[in-house]
């Protein structure tokens, strides 16, 4: 007796529906540098023109442990966002323009609405960034996930000219860092935040007071795509080094931009720190200094000019609707100084 791909867990027939459903998605992303369609074997992008030196940046990434909590809600629609956030975020922060994004979605058993309305939330994210969709994978691999579970990743290129490359080199003590606010946790330490709420819906579900809203909610806040915003801000204001506050809070993240020789100080009083941060340490125990190492405390991008330029920046970053503070300074030293 015969035994075929469908008696093995794969049915290629629902990789076909998935591919239909998600068409209008992917197309709504498409940039005047799209050659070709969806269904090739590779994505086609034309490079921009009006570049002396144009350099391709590139970034990929995941969300994390975050996902647990969007399969167990069946809330499927924004963690798309997350993944392009977290490549395209990445990318801005050397000065590139995302051009165009490939996502990967791998599950145990294809279900194709629930793919389809995955990329819609990809689609989202590569509209609010100015990235096109051009292609991607969808994986079905019996066996390997656990039922009714999936993956989902990103890569995204960006292109910037050679001379306006940022990358922190030109930063000194005396320097201004400037923290543009974050929508929420972003898509960072979550398997700290699931031993702290865990996994029971009915709880997850209720309403939180001191949030503001229900807690499955706030955690699945999507991540905030800042492209725009900075790519603005590079037009208007010099910027010395802009980082992308992921895994590892601001002690990691943010001494990647300096050279070697300089260090910073944090006020950690400078801004209010969100709701979710504070019932966080309260629930964990932590200390301030581990909070910052894990997570973004409310801040999701850190960017760097020199003293003269700060009120320009802010001003620029507040016209595109961010919500920023002056968060410390660089000086002489390094590492991270809290105070």
């Amino acid at each position: 007796m015969a035994i075929s791909y469908k008696d093995s867990g794969v049915d290629v027939e629902r990789g076909y529906e998935a591919v239909r459903l998600m068409k209008e998605h992917v197309k709504s992303t498409y940039t005047d540098g799209v050659l070709g369609d969806i269904g090739s074997f590779g994505g086609f992008f034309q490079m921009p023109k009006g570049m002396k030196e144009p350099v391709l940046v590139a970034g990929t990434d995941g969300v994390g442990t975050k996902l647990k909590y969007a399969i167990i809600s069946g809330k499927d629609d924004t963690i798309g966002i997350d993944a392009v956030a977290m490549c395209v975020n990445d990318i801005v922060c050397q000065g590139a323009k995302p051009l165009f994004f490939l996502d990967y979605f791998a599950t145990g058993g294809l279900k194709p609405e629930q793919v389809a309305t995955v990329v819609s939330g990809v689609a989202e994210g590569c509209r609010q960034s100015g990235a096109a969709l051009i292609g991607g994978e969808t994986a079905e691999m019996p066996g390997f996930y656990p039922e009714g579970e999936y993956d989902i990743a990103g890569f995204a290129v960006g292109v910037v000219d050679k001379k306006k490359i940022i990358n922190g080199s030109k930063i000194k003590s005396g320097d201004v860092l400037i923290g543009i606010k974050s929508s929420g946790v972003h898509s960072n330490g979550y398997s700290l935040v699931r031993k702290l709420w865990g996994e029971n819906l009915e709880e997850l579900e209720k309403y939180d007071e001191r949030l503001g809203g229900k807690i499955i909610d706030v955690l699945l806040t999507p991540t905030k795509i800042y492209v725009k915003s900075i790519l603005a801000l590079i037009e208007k204001v010099k910027v010395k080094g802009i980082a992308h506050i992921t895994g590892g809070g601001f002690i990691e993240n943010i001494p990647r931009i300096f050279p070697e020789g300089i260090g910073c100080r944090i006020n950690t009083s400078s801004y209010e720190i969100p709701a979710i941060f504070r019932i966080m340490q309260e629930k964990s125990k932590l200390s301030k200094q581990q909070m910052y190492n894990t997570f973004n405390m409310g801040i999701g991008m850190v960017v760097c000019v020199a003293k003269k330029d700060a009120e320009a920046a802010m001003a620029q970053l507040e016209s595109t609707g961010e919500k920023c503070v002056i968060i410390g300074k660089t000086v002489k030293g390094s590492g991270v100084i809290l105070k």
